[in-house]
């Protein structure tokens, strides 16, 4: 084993962020860190099963744990015996000598953090896609959110900082940047001429000219400049693929988790962009079971997904999250949760399915990942090729099939 084992869950902001990690740490074998994700209670679970498998295989190891679960309850992972020491999000840029520190718990007050660490801010996945965070932490309070606890107030890197990020990434090879964050649509506003984040894809894409795909992760539609939107519908090399967080289809529902748009506003957002960008693939996170939905009310939901064309799905059934707001609200029931999640994520399936058929015939381009054998069309599509192609290149094939939920491509030529 070459340097430390770094266990990722949660968002792309913590895949990053692991990586930036991996590469402070050099020759660490005997350090395992385990960067763990607080949105959900399952994803608290999952952190702590995860814990203990690595202390199984690794018993010789130092586990340590960072992340938004250790920053929201250090005292809960500081008394697991597998555990040696629990670390902060704000000290993840300095992990190496808060480490060589030895305190058993390194947690501060995230609340007091008011910048990001502009050389924490890129990572690979699989070598050929990078991720560049632009941003951190959240100033909203959704209802049913305990990130902003995890992660502390908004603050953005500055643009020169993520251009040369970029530009590193794409002299490394990189074919595809996806700008991440906590709440990316709040970028700018805490920066000197508070630029707006349509203002700094726009200086991406002319200061990083060799850069073939660029992509954003979760947007707030609230929060769209008319500057992003238009790159969005007319830049080429930004790639049609936009995920949206919705969250609920119900006004009333809405409302109670203090998001805000409305189920109209969304409705439309989606339908510009499909009118103005016919190949837009839109994506977004939808919550099952919040406290108080109603069977109607979860049917506006399942009706959103058809309305904005959701081909890629990510729905979380409600489980509260201690000292939130929706925590004390009137609970649906586990089992209803359970049921209407799986309805939920059934309407998006038929919707993905959809999608995917209407792709066969097609060309699509096709970033190759590392297995030589399967990558990701521009919409981000999964597509598997019938032979080898080397990792990192951008192929424009032919879709002949589908199957298993992905697109084939059974000849394929440069692109």
């Amino acid at each position: 084993m070459s340097g430390p084992e770094l266990i990722t869950l949660g968002c792309r902001l913590n895949i990053a962020e692991s990586e930036a990690m991996h590469q402070q740490l050099g020759e660490a074998d005997d350090l395992v860190i385990v960067n763990s994700c607080a949105v959900t209670a399952e994803a608290v679970r999952q952190t702590r099963q995860a814990i203990r498998r690595a202390a199984r295989r690794r018993p010789d190891a130092r586990i340590v744990v960072t992340g938004c679960a250790a920053q929201t309850d250090p005292a809960m992972f500081a008394a697991m015996p597998e555990v040696s020491q629990v670390i902060g999000n704000d000290r993840k840029d300095t992990i190496r000598t808060t480490l060589d520190a030895g305190a058993k718990v390194a947690v501060a007050d995230i609340m007091t953090v008011r910048e990001t660490a502009p050389h924490l801010v890129a990572a690979f996945a699989d070598r050929v896609r990078g991720f560049v965070a632009v941003q951190n932490g959240c100033d909203h309070r959704c209802t049913f959110c305990v990130i902003p606890y995890g992660r502390g107030p908004s603050r953005s890197v500055p643009a020169g900082a993520v251009v040369d990020q970029v530009k590193a990434l794409v002299d490394q090879g990189v074919q595809e940047v996806v700008l991440t964050g906590v709440d990316v649509t709040s970028y700018g506003p805490d920066l000197p001429g508070a630029p707006s984040l349509g203002s700094l894809v726009a200086r991406i894409l002319a200061s990083v000219p060799e850069l073939p795909r660029l992509r954003l992760s979760s947007l707030d539609g609230a929060e769209l400049d008319d500057r992003l939107l238009g790159l969005i519908t007319d830049e080429p090399r930004f790639m049609p693929h936009i995920h949206l967080s919705l969250q609920a289809g119900s006004d009333m529902i809405l409302k109670r988790m203090k998001r805000r748009h409305t189920r109209a506003q969304a409705v439309d957002l989606a339908g510009r962009l499909r009118a103005a960008r016919t190949d837009i693939a839109i994506g977004a996170d939808i919550i099952a079971g919040f406290p108080t939905e109603t069977e109607a009310q979860f049917q506006e939901s399942i009706d959103i997904v058809a309305e904005c064309g959701v081909v890629h799905g990510h729905v979380f059934p409600y489980s509260p999250r201690a000292a939130t707001p929706a925590a004390r609200m009137p609970q649906v029931d586990q089992a209803e949760i359970k049921s209407r999640a799986a309805r939920l994520r059934a309407a998006c399936a038929n919707e993905r399915s959809r999608w995917l058929g209407g792709l066969v015939g097609s060309m699509q381009h096709v970033l190759v990942e590392t297995s030589g054998l399967a990558g990701h069309g521009a919409s981000f599509a999964p597509v598997r090729f019938q032979r080898h192609h080397d990792a990192g290149q951008i192929i424009a094939a032919r879709i002949t099939g589908l199957e298993d939920g992905a697109l084939l491509a059974h000849g394929a030529e440069h692109g």
